[in-house]
């Protein structure tokens, strides 16, 4: 029931929807310390803020950072990533340059793919069998 509650609304709709996003550093360079994490999170914070987003969960290592992003079906998932990650490699480049500086191929900070993957809810075989009995039995 707790679920239920979390349920965001929209003008014409109801939502609850999450994705999981991944984002690598370009040649997967051991670039990150604690300290720059954790002003990694404020950066996506705000950047998920602007698009109306909540970002639930971050978390990183030297070389990767994970992201749960509860969004509202207005916001296209591409638009979001590539806003994460032009405005954190702006800002982490203009706060630390020189330590990122020794870290960039070509001016690029973050690799070009992303892992986007969708979460919460019901399992798909369970969505899939509560479609399958809403046909009217004759």
């Amino acid at each position: 029931m707790a679920e239920y509650q979390n349920i965001r609304t929209g003008r014409h709709c109801a939502f609850l929807m999450h994705a999981h996003l991944v984002f690598v550093t370009k040649y997967r360079h051991k670039v990150f310390t604690d300290t720059h994490l954790t002003r990694m999170e404020d950066i996506m914070r705000a950047v998920c803020a602007d698009f109306e987003t909540e970002l639930v969960e971050f978390n990183g290592e030297n070389n990767h950072v994970h992201l749960l992003v509860n969004f509202p079906p207005k916001v296209a998932i591409s638009k979001l990533v590539n806003s994460l990650k032009g405005v954190s490699s702006r800002r982490l480049r203009q706060e630390c340059g020189s330590h990122v500086r020794r870290y960039l191929w070509g001016g690029h900070f973050w690799s070009g793919s992303y892992f986007a993957g969708s979460c919460g809810g019901a399992p798909l075989t369970v969505v899939e069998q509560y479609i399958e009995q809403q046909r009217p039995v004759s």
